[in-house]
């Protein structure tokens, strides 16, 4: 009896640490929503509670305190309570009597994968960016009820743990945290795969018939990338949820979560989402396996207080990058053709930039608060210094792929590998674990070199030969011109638009962006179209005079004609059998 007591006691102190939240969205067509949290158990005098500045998935820093007011604080019997303000992010409560009850309207329009947002189509919910916490209550559970009544066509789809109604429940903040909510009046699709619950959540005005397309779609590409990796990863109560929002109020954007992922985008499936936002889908369900559970160390934990930094995006984000498109080709979504004509755009964007000489993969990785979805007012100089590791570290992975097929070996089994050492057991790695594990698959020689010329450093691999293999030619297309200038019209001038790379003519003669290009060999310009009409026609090599005004002084500079410094992908269509062999092996993995 005694013993029972003793488990009763604990069950209730249990239930009593649970923080609850409320909210409702009674003022919805102004985009307010209001929220309520409940906060027992208290034991310090002073009790901080904030706003989350870094949300998951993203590494920048991100305010989401600026759109928080009418804050109020009270105790368990209603008495209104003290509150300062130590810093921007957060509010101090004293004078409480044990439990804290906080309200506050949060206003939100930007439907995407980092903000929130509130209107009469639906309540587009990412938590950091709604929801404030207490720092030292990190993990206590969590039950949050989402009020409808003010919109009762809406319901609620999350990767939250369903209790009864639109009450969910999450084990810790960091789970909280990492599970976008959509509410709204959205279709919902599902199956079964590997004893798992795939859901897909619409919310789009298309037909049923747009929507059943789509969702074949989806599913090849589900069971494609569970082909990589062998099985689907052990989702927590056996679900995984789509969170689609294709209409026109939302921002186009994509975001990973344990065993969800926000899609959005302002074309619907009757208006080019059919196709535009597939690879979207095929990016964000591969990072189910690689940065959700193959996670990078310095991601954990997570902290909501700061930008996160991380030097494994190349692979974390890149690698997923590469996969993007090759599992749709896959998948048979997009053909051969149209996946090799796709490669050139990243390659082109990697291997033609002077930002190599400043920082290798690893560096730029870092970069990531700068860039991901940051803001600046001051202009930055990202033409001649940063390479996004989605792309870098795409065609870096494009190359270990090609690479390892040379010595009849693989990404994709590599990548499960990976899986198995790190993901499946949730053992977070570093970026010495990935180059060791590279060596232990693919020999101590192989691995030192990959890392240490395009890892470590920003060495170019050699493509044309790997790709010969699989029936692709590779070439430059350095007999076209090249200035490094793009224009565009303003108030009938011709206007440079670009920062000129370093080591351009353009660059070496002072050209900069801004500067109103006047003439070409004393050719008036007066429109865009006339400068690329003149440059199209010139020749590597080729000296011309260039009259420009930059910063109110005219001047006129000689111009070498450089030559063209992109590279071209296309298939080869004379690639004999084994090549044939090889790329559809390496295509159309069954």
């Amino acid at each position: 009896m005694r013993l029972l007591f003793i488990f009763l006691f604990v069950c209730t102190i249990s239930f009593a640490q649970q923080n609850k939240y409320q909210i409702s969205f009674e003022n919805a067509v102004h985009h307010e929503a209001k929220i309520n949290i409940q906060f027992p158990g208290i034991k310090t005098d002073t009790f901080t509670v904030r706003m989350s500045r870094s949300s998951p998935g993203r590494y920048a820093i991100h305010e989401f305190a600026k759109n928080v007011y009418g804050f109020k604080a009270t105790d368990s019997k209603g008495k209104e309570l003290k509150v300062t303000r130590p810093n921007p992010y957060s509010w101090a409560v004293t004078g409480h009597n044990g439990i804290v009850n906080i309200e506050y309207t949060l206003f939100a329009n930007r439907g995407d994968g980092t903000y929130a947002q509130i209107d009469p189509t639906h309540a587009h919910l990412n938590m950091p960016a709604t929801f404030m916490f207490a720092e030292d209550l990190q993990e206590r559970p969590i039950e949050i009820t989402y009020n409808t009544e003010a919109m009762p066509n809406w319901k609620v789809a999350t990767q939250l743990k369903h209790i009864e109604g639109n009450t969910f429940s999450a084990p810790n903040l960091q789970y909280f945290m990492d599970s976008p909510t959509e509410i709204s009046n959205f279709r919902i699709k599902s199956f079964e795969i590997d004893g798992k619950n795939v859901r897909f959540v619409l919310h789009d005005p298309s037909s049923d018939e747009l929507f059943n397309e789509y969702f074949e779609r989806v599913k090849k590409i589900v069971e494609q990338e569970m082909k990589v990796y062998g099985e689907l990863p052990d989702f927590d109560y056996g679900e995984y949820t789509f969170l689609a929002c294709y209409i026109p109020n939302v921002s186009g954007d994509g975001m990973e979560h344990r065993n969800s992922t926000i899609l959005t985008d302002v074309e619907t499936l009757a208006n080019g989402g059919m196709k535009g936002n597939i690879g979207t889908v095929s990016h964000e369900f591969f990072h189910a396996w690689n940065v959700e559970r193959i996670r990078p160390q310095s991601l954990e934990p997570f902290d909501f207080t700061e930008a996160n930094m991380s030097g494994a995006l190349w692979f974390a984000e890149g690698f997923t990058s590469y996969y993007t498109n090759l599992i749709l080709c896959r998948a048979g979504i997009i053909s051969a053709e149209d996946y090799i004509n796709g490669l050139n755009g990243s390659f082109n964007y990697v291997w033609t930039s002077p930002a190599l000489q400043y920082f290798n993969p690893i560096e730029m990785s870092y970069q990531a608060p700068f860039v991901d979805a940051a803001t600046s007012l001051d202009p930055v100089n990202r033409e001649n210094t940063f390479i996004s590791y989605y792309s870098y570290g795409s065609v870096l992975g494009l190359a270990l792929d090609l690479e390892l097929r040379d010595k009849d070996l693989n990404l994709d089994d590599f990548m499960k590998l990976v899986w198995e050492t790190h993901g499946k057991p949730e053992n977070p790695y570093t970026v010495k674990d990935i180059e060791n594990l590279l060596k232990q698959y693919a020999g101590e020689t192989f691995g030192e070199e990959f890392f240490s010329k395009y890892i470590y450093n920003s060495n170019m691999p050699n493509y044309e030969p790997i790709l010969a293999k699989m029936g692709v030619h590779f070439s430059k297309k350095d007999n076209e011109p090249y200035l490094g200038i793009s224009v565009e019209n303003k108030n009938e001038t011709v206007i440079m638009t670009n920062n000129p790379k370093i080591g351009t003519s353009a660059y070496k003669v002072g050209l900069d962006k801004g500067a109103k290009i006047i003439s070409i060999n004393n050719t008036p310009l007066e429109t865009a179209e006339e400068f690329n009409n003149i440059t199209s026609a010139l020749k590597p090599g080729e000296k011309i005079s260039v009259k420009f005004n930059n910063y109110g002084e005219i001047k006129t500079a000689e111009v070498a004609v450089g030559k063209n410094p992109s590279f071209e992908i296309t298939i080869d269509p004379k690639a004999k059998k084994k090549a044939l062999k090889n790329r559809e092996n390496w295509l159309s993995r069954k």
